[in-house]
């Protein structure tokens, strides 16, 4: 019988100058089993975090073309890109905001073919790539993958440990949220959500609670009519298609542990309703999934983190996790 080729999981730093290069230093040093960690970044970064960190880190450069071989403790292969200018750790620098989108361009292109098996991202700065126009209207890592894939509707996910917290709305001002959940949109999300904890997550009937957008869910109507006009007849007619989903759900009840007990996931309507339990819950050991793509991507639950880069500090927690959850989606996905 032939054995089984290593998993080939692609990794992107994120924003040279904060805390990925060397939270992926700390990560070869107990790279999990069967598994080839490759690092798609400026060489450089790696060997600087590593020496400031006093670790062994023993690179092997290769590209797509190479064959797919576990990586030992210490080591990591990297597909190269180079830097547009050298990076002081904590200093954010215009110059290298292209270079993080072509990290991110060249490993999802990557998934997307077929030569690798899963994404995981370290933490960008959004702001870096906006100020530098190296990307119009940049958002954040979920909607670029999905510009870069074709996906119609990706959808935010966080978890941790049993606890997962999908997004109805992803990175906007609150006060544009409620024009933002029409009936379309949320059906979409919806049928998303569903068919990648079937076919991702290996559920077989997911069971999703689902919030209301106002305070008590709309009260009747007396604190909105979201959860009248667009919620409940979305619900209605998703459980007609043999949906099991609960809901609208008051977001201040819902997230006690015997409502929970109830659902595999929760759908909140807006970032800042359902992340806060889920980091309170997590944080550092949270994982963000993004579902919708063709491919999968696990990230990191935090930011650059800049006041931390090159102290040493930083936890690699998070980026640990978020390698296990792809590993874990790897195993439970279904092939058509």
């Amino acid at each position: 019988m032939i054995a089984a080729a290593p998993r080939r999981l692609l990794i992107t730093p994120g924003e040279p100058a904060g805390i990925g290069p060397e939270l992926l230093a700390r990560l070869a040093q107990v790279p999990p089993a069967d598994c080839e960690l490759v690092a798609v970044c400026d060489p450089q970064l790696l060997r600087d975090a590593a020496l400031a960190l006093g670790l062994p880190l023993a690179l092997r450069l290769a590209d797509e073309t190479a064959a797919t071989q576990a990586s030992p403790a210490g080591t990591l292969t990297v597909w190269p890109v180079s830097l547009a200018a050298a990076t002081v750790p904590g200093q954010l620098d215009l110059r290298n905001a292209a270079y993080v989108l072509e990290t991110l361009r060249r490993a999802t292109v990557a998934c997307a073919a077929g030569l690798a098996d899963a994404l995981v991202t370290g933490p960008i700065h959004k702001g870096v790539i906006n100020d530098a126009a190296a990307h119009a209207h940049f958002t954040g890592h979920t909607e670029y993958l999905a510009e870069l894939t074709g996906a119609a509707l990706p959808v935010m996910l966080l978890a941790a440990g049993s606890l997962r917290v999908a997004l109805a709305t992803t990175h906007l001002p609150l006060a544009e949220v409620p024009a933002a959940i029409t009936i379309t949109s949320l059906t979409n999300t919806l049928r998303v959500l569903h068919a990648d904890l079937v076919t991702k997550f290996g559920l077989e009937k997911p069971r999703i609670l689902v919030t209301g957008l106002n305070p008590h869910a709309g009260e009747g109507g007396h604190l909105g009519r979201e959860e009248i006009e667009v919620i409940e007849p979305v619900l209605s007619a998703l459980r007609a298609e043999g949906m099991a989903l609960e809901g609208p759900l008051p977001a201040d009840t819902l997230f006690t542990p015997k409502v929970l007990a109830r659902g595999d996931a929760v759908l909140a309507m807006y970032h800042d309703q359902g992340l806060p339990v889920l980091k309170h819950v997590g944080f550092g050991s949270a994982v963000n999934i993004t579902l919708g793509l063709p491919i999968i991507r696990t990230s990191v639950d935090h930011g650059v983190a800049l006041d931390l880069a090159g102290t040493g500090k930083a936890d690699v927690g998070s980026l640990h996790a978020a390698v296990e959850a792809a590993l874990d989606l790897i195993r439970r996905r279904k092939t058509p």
